[in-house]
């Protein structure tokens, strides 16, 4: 039987945690993906602070499905050596979170460069996080992302593929994928093995604009029908990118999302 966790980055609906929690609530919601409160990311706060942030979560009835990190999230020309500290950061403020998923990204390639250049970089840069996450018993779940190494299906395949750790998975992002002009289907088939999350939002073609799940050309129907046929069992984090794309404020268009994702998943057989 397959299993469906909604999460989500709460962060999207204000930046004050006492409104992410509270609008979590509302929406039926028991985990977030944690990101940033209030202005800064989770990671840069001290240790007593974060300890703070999860009281306040568990006194709230939530939990942390991931820490949404920024790891990775960089030029790759810029030095290794602070970014591999500011990992080891999220490892530690992922366990004072109490979860075991930290997301992260192959980093940012310059501007109309191949790609081909920068493997190497890139898979040593990852070495260097799997070697330190070792014995941390943490997940590190890598997300497609415009502009980064790991823009397209094939060269997350093959960061995946060149790891071959345990510790190392795929978030699988739409939207992210559409608005690189990526075929939906092919790169899911690709990746599906690795894939145990999920950031859930849809992209148009059309306009390179984002839209609530099922609206786009992120073929999430049919994603989520397949993992369901296969039982998955993980979290869907709503991300919906909406402030600019439709009228209404955080915690509004936060519930737009939500529940055009109940309504793809209702719709399924």
């Amino acid at each position: 039987m397959a299993k469906f966790i909604l999460t989500g980055f709460a962060d999207e609906i204000d930046p004050d945690l006492s409104v992410q929690l509270a609008h979590l609530r509302k929406n039926d919601i028991a985990y977030m993906e944690c990101r940033n409160i209030g202005d800064k990311c989770v990671i840069d706060y001290d240790d007593a602070q974060v300890k703070a942030f999860a009281r306040e979560m568990a006194d709230n009835g939530i939990q942390v499905s991931a820490l949404g990190s920024p790891i990775g999230k960089y030029p790759i020309e810029e030095p290794f050596a602070p970014h591999l500290d500011r990992f080891k950061r999220a490892m530690e403020v992922a366990h004072l979170l109490g979860t075991g998923y930290i997301r992260m990204f192959s980093f940012f390639l310059p501007k109309d460069a191949d790609p081909a250049q920068y493997r190497s970089e890139v898979m040593k840069r990852w070495e260097g996080f799997i070697e330190a996450a070792q014995g941390e018993k943490l997940i590190l779940l890598h997300e497609n992302e415009r502009d980064i190494y790991g823009e397209n299906a094939e060269r997350c395949r093959d960061l995946l593929d060149t790891m071959k750790s345990p510790i190392l998975k795929a978030i699988f992002d739409p939207a992210n994928f559409v608005l690189c002009g990526v075929q939906i289907w092919p790169a899911f088939e690709l990746l599906r093995d690795q894939v145990i999350y999920l950031h859930i939002k849809d992209g148009r073609i059309a306009d390179g604009k984002v839209v609530p799940s099922g609206q786009g050309d992120g073929m999430i129907p049919e994603v989520l029908q397949a993992l369901k046929d296969s039982n998955f069992e993980g979290f869907l984090s709503v991300e919906p990118h909406l402030v600019n794309n439709m009228p209404g404020g955080g915690p509004e268009l936060f519930a737009v999302a939500v529940q055009a994702l109940w309504d793809v998943i209702e719709k399924l057989q």
